[in-house]
């Protein structure tokens, strides 16, 4: 299988800058699960004395959330350029067993059998072909080893799409995306075994509109106008006044393989 690099759609999203990715992780602060995300996540990696890859770092907001000296090494790569500086400016990570790299998923620069434990945090529905960095994920792992994989569901913030939608801000991610976690098992139980899953509990229940509005103008490559940014939070901030708050349910899960 050729290698595929990061989807059009990706590129033009992250990779001159970090700002709309964190658009959209602000979200996470509103969660009812008393576990943030980012906790939850790594109390199910396990990664003391373990040779750790991540793939598609991001802003590497992970290494805030766990101790990175209980790994052994720890490498974070992602496509962006931008990602990577921002990931060098992460100063908890040890300077001497960390590394960052610059690269495609699908074309890891590692050699085979590397590493313990492969991260790869709600990143492969960005690639046009998730199977062929699959198949780089196991290629890296040494015998055994462990991958962790989170995918959101179809339904995933239904109510933030139908509100793009309605004032004529369409999300392209649900359309572009290659895996969700319905298709997930299949696809892993190509190159994995003892594939599980476990669901991540609880909703977003949002106070205000700014996170939302921020969510809905992190989608396309242009700006929101200005009547889709009024007609949205007269929307959002009508429920609020209804209902509390902007509630948006979610349905992140987190999967788990080792290499067969």
């Amino acid at each position: 299988m050729e290698p595929s690099p990061p989807s059009k759609r990706a590129i033009s999203q992250y990779s001159t800058t970090s700002d709309k990715l964190a658009q959209r992780v602000a979200i996470l602060s509103y969660d009812t699960n008393p576990q943030p995300w980012y906790s939850w996540l790594s109390s199910r990696l396990n990664i003391a004395a373990n040779d750790i890859l991540e793939v598609g770092s991001g802003t590497g907001e992970l290494w805030r959330h766990i101790d990175p000296s209980l790994a052994k090494t720890i490498t974070l790569t992602d496509f962006s350029a931008a990602m990577c500086d921002k990931l060098r400016e992460i100063h908890s990570l040890p300077s001497t067993s960390t590394t960052v790299k610059q690269c495609d998923a699908a074309s890891l620069p590692f050699e085979d059998a590397t590493f313990d434990l492969v991260i790869a945090n709600h990143m492969l529905y960005h690639l046009d072909s998730p199977e062929a960095a699959l198949l780089e994920f196991t290629r890296v792992l040494r015998p055994g080893g462990r991958l962790r994989v989170s995918l959101n569901g179809r339904d995933h913030i239904a109510e933030l799409l139908e509100l793009g939608q309605t004032v004529g801000r369409p999300s392209p991610i649900l359309d572009a995306a290659r895996i969700t976690a319905e298709t997930a098992p299949e696809l892993l139980s190509k190159y994995f075994k003892d594939v599980a899953m476990e669901r991540f509990p609880g909703d977003f229940d949002v106070p205000v509109a700014e996170p939302v509005l921020g969510y809905l103008a992190s989608w396309g490559d242009e700006a929101m106008t200005g009547k889709q940014e009024a007609d949205a939070r007269a929307l959002v901030e009508k429920r609020i006044a209804e209902e509390g708050s902007f509630r948006v349910r979610k349905n992140m899960v987190l999967f788990s393989a080792v290499k067969a």
